[in-house]
Order: structure tokens, then sequence, then C-alpha cells
């Protein structure tokens, strides 16, 4: 295929995630500028805010990791909790249907990974894409499922 994407390629969620990394540190700075103007408190009490403020800026930057990387031998799924490295003929299909959060990976071993960082939330036309050449890539790369057909995707 001459319209797949050159190796290595990361998918991420863009838009989301500049959002999400925006959103910590303003947040982050709000608290921490609320701690040190509140004269009543004590030093210990401007930590524990300053410290949530980090807490919530830590968990939002969690979210804005995700990412799904391709290379010549497998793919790399980076979710929230952790990160999990698949071989190309472990992969039998890529799904986005309609409602989906984000794509699932249907797997040999009979489970499906979801690969959190093709997700439609804020820019959908690029998840569609993202999710169709992640498609292509794993046709061409693995091995072909019989099941496997370009119209499940939302696009």
């Amino acid at each position: 295929m001459s319209d797949l994407p050159t190796l290595p390629v990361t998918f991420r969620p863009g838009r989301t995630r500049a959002v999400l990394l925006t959103a910590g540190v303003a947040i982050f700075l709000v608290i921490s500028a609320v701690a040190l103007a509140l004269e009543q408190l004590g030093p210990g009490e401007r930590l524990s805010f300053v410290l949530t403020g980090a807490l919530i800026f830590w968990v939002l930057a969690r979210l804005g990791r995700v990412r799904v990387v391709a290379d010549d031998s497998g793919v790399t799924v980076v979710n929230i909790a952790g990160t999990r490295r698949l071989d190309w003929a472990e992969i039998l299909q890529v799904n986005l249907r309609p409602g989906d959060p984000w794509v699932f990976l249907d797997l040999s071993d009979g489970t499906s990974l979801p690969a959190l960082g093709i997700q439609p939330g804020i820019h959908k036309q690029q998840a569609i894409g993202d999710a169709r050449a992640l498609r292509a890539l794993a046709e061409a790369r693995g091995v072909r499922h019989p099941e496997t057909t370009p119209e499940q995707d939302q696009g």
C-alpha cells in the first residue's frame, strides 16, 4: 500500500493533550497563588495546597501522555496506567465504531486492548484517519483477519 504512513509513527490526541496540560498548569498556578495569598494559612496548610495543585497537574499529565507508537516490529500502546508492547501479528483488528471513546485493538489472545492514543473526543476526523492508518498498517504487517473490513470505522 502506498498510503501507509512512514514508520515509526506516533498517534496521539494532540488537541486533547494541549487542553489537559494547559488546564493542569493553570490549576496548579491558581491553587498555589491562593495558598500564598491567604495570610491565615500556616506553612503546612500552604504546602498542602501546593501539593494538591501538583497532584491535579500530575493526573492531567498522565491523561495527556496517552499514545500509540507503530514501528517496524509492532505497536506500543501507552495508556493512563501502563504501557503494552504488541507484535504486529498479535493485532487482529483495529476498531473505532460510532460512539466508541477510543480505538480498541482485538488481539490474538482473545482480548481487546483500548488504545487511548486514538480518540475522537475533540478532533473526530483526525481520530478516524489515525484509526484507518493503524488498521492499514496492521493489515499490511500482521496476519490478515477475514472479518476485518474498512467500513468498520466511523467514516
